[in-house]
């Protein structure tokens, strides 16, 4: 008999990360790994409004903001490697030239909980 984290993991995986439903196919590089093609659900939660830093005059950096994201994806497809917090990770984000595109984010927060890899993400973006 299934316990209720085995339900939980096979809905995570079957539902969540099914990428017909959520999740899309990306390519993930973190730690010198490259994982292609997996299922990853990547959501854009805020892009900041208004310019990010300041100059060294002490006025804000026009045309550059920052954009928070949350990520998850299946900690299999990771190969059980977990994302540490304050590290880099790139996800694939579309294609330039028939390459994959890639945006470099910062993890901020990095959990893993029923097989399940959820990371809270920070980037920069012109």
């Amino acid at each position: 008999m299934k316990n209720f984290k085995d339900m939980v993991a096979e809905d995570n995986l079957g539902v969540f990360l099914n990428d017909e439903e959520f999740a899309d196919r990306r390519t993930v590089r973190y730690d010198g790994e490259t994982y292609r093609d997996i299922p990853v659900v990547l959501t854009k939660v805020m892009q900041s409004k208004t310019p990010f830093g300041v100059a060294t005059t002490g006025e804000r950096i026009e045309g550059i903001h920052r954009i928070s994201a949350v990520a998850h994806m299946a900690l299999t497809d990771l190969r059980g490697n977990i994302p540490e917090q304050k590290r880099y990770i790139e996800i694939s984000d579309g294609l330039s030239m028939g390459e994959p595109w890639f945006v470099k984010y910062r993890i901020a927060v990095s959990d893993v909980e029923m097989g399940m890899v959820r990371l809270e993400l920070e980037a920069f973006d012109e």
